[in-house]
């Protein structure tokens, strides 16, 4: 039935003067994600609508579901789109929209006229009547009402016209691009991925680092990580995803340093590591998956810690939730299922039985200078050996 839908976004509407930049963001976004799609579409801007026309034979529900992944898109309606033949002819699309549309006529309605096009012959407010009451003579069952109609009949005046009665949410936010780059530490377990679609979310693409600890972590632990990259560039578009080799440098640090700061140390030195990829590729930021008090290095000790290797922002889009909340937005974005896999990540090797949890900054640094002999050197060589993977969306 439908050949057409109109795209809705939010705060886009919003932009002013750079509102075309943003809107180019998101047709290139949903040109992406609707690319794995079999059909042919034709995606147009039009006085703050963006349009996608289906030129052959194509899947709702698998259309559909790909739109619901574009950041930036509030709404998903889909259109027919009619000539403007004068209002008789209007009005016999119109009842063959809710023929086709609506079997049960027992049901009410509302007609909500918009003209783009100041020049069409009738008001909005003379359209709704008008239509309202051919609507009514054709359909003697449905009944008016303007609060909380059954069916919220849309009709918009342009170049074309457009009846709709459906609004199918997207999942808002901004389209991925329009806010800069960011170097997600992605791991196997369930807070990073969600970290990355949180920040992609507000308009921001990703490259990922991801650290591999063979033969402690094994090969299906790396590609659990790819397999979750893919998953979440449905959502980001193709994501460069580092591969480093961590195993001598988390050895030379289990070696030579006290075994309760094991964890803290070893993610100042991802940190220093990914922030090289991060400043390499342009990203403006580090990402983590990190939210406060969920474990030993999460406290805000810990955390401080951390952040005082980096010299560019970290980021941490899930720093006030609950693992619940991280699990539910797991779920609903397709990761949870790839995430708890059990296979080791470098993370949870060689942990500390009872790590520090409020480290003093003065005590790590002096433990990591017993790793000066080596560290730079190790450092170069793990982040010149380093794997990259461009994964795409499956």
């Amino acid at each position: 039935m439908f050949k057409a839908f109109l795209i809705k976004y939010g705060e886009i509407g919003i932009k002013g003067k750079n509102r075309h930049l943003f809107e180019d963001a998101l047709v290139h976004q949903i040109k992406y994600a609707l690319k794995p799609v079999e059909g042919e579409f034709l995606i147009t801007k039009e006085q703050g609508r963006i349009y996608i026309e289906t030129l052959s034979d194509y899947d709702y529900e698998e259309t559909m579901e790909s739109l619901q992944r574009v950041f930036g898109i509030v709404g998903i309606c889909p259109v027919v789109q009619v000539e403007d033949e004068g209002f008789e002819k209007l009005t016999q699309d119109v009842i063959d929209y809710l023929n086709k549309r609506y079997p049960d006529k027992k049901k009410t309605f509302k007609v909500n006229a918009r003209r783009a096009r100041k020049n069409y012959p009738m008001t909005s407010m003379e359209l709704n009547a008008a239509l309202g009451e051919k609507i009514l003579e054709a359909f003697p069952e449905m009944t008016v009402d303007v609060h909380n109609p059954d069916i919220m009949l849309n009709i918009e005046i342009r170049k074309q016209i457009n009846i709709y009665s459906e609004i199918i949410p997207g999942p808002g936010g901004m389209p991925v691009g329009t806010n800069g780059k960011g170097m997600l530490l992605l791991s196997g377990g369930i807070d990073s991925p969600v970290a990355g679609y949180m920040i992609a979310k507000r308009g921001v693409k990703i490259d990922a680092v991801y650290f591999h600890a063979p033969p402690y972590t094994s090969e299906r632990a790396k590609q659990k990580v790819v397999d979750l990259a893919k998953i979440v560039a449905r959502y980001t578009g193709p994501i460069h995803l580092k591969v480093v080799n961590f195993t001598d440098i988390q050895l030379y640090i289990y070696e030579k340093c006290p075994h309760d700061e094991l964890t803290i140390i070893m993610r100042r030195y991802m940190m220093k590591i990914a922030e090289h990829f991060a400043r390499e590729t342009g990203s403006l930021g580090l990402i983590t998956g990190e939210s406060i008090g969920q474990v030993a290095s999460q406290t805000m000790q810990s955390l401080a810690a951390t952040n005082e290797v980096c010299t560019m922002p970290v980021y941490r889009p899930l720093i006030g939730f609950d693992k619940q909340e991280i699990i539910e937005v797991s779920e609903k974005i397709g990761t949870y299922e790839t995430s708890i896999l059990p296979f080791e990540d470098c993370c949870t090797i060689f942990v500390a039985k009872h790590p520090v949890t409020k480290p003093n900054i003065n005590i790590i640094k002096r433990s990591e200078t017993k790793l000066s002999e080596k560290i730079d050197e190790m450092m170069k060589e793990a982040i010149e050996t380093a794997e990259t993977i461009v994964v795409e969306a499956e």
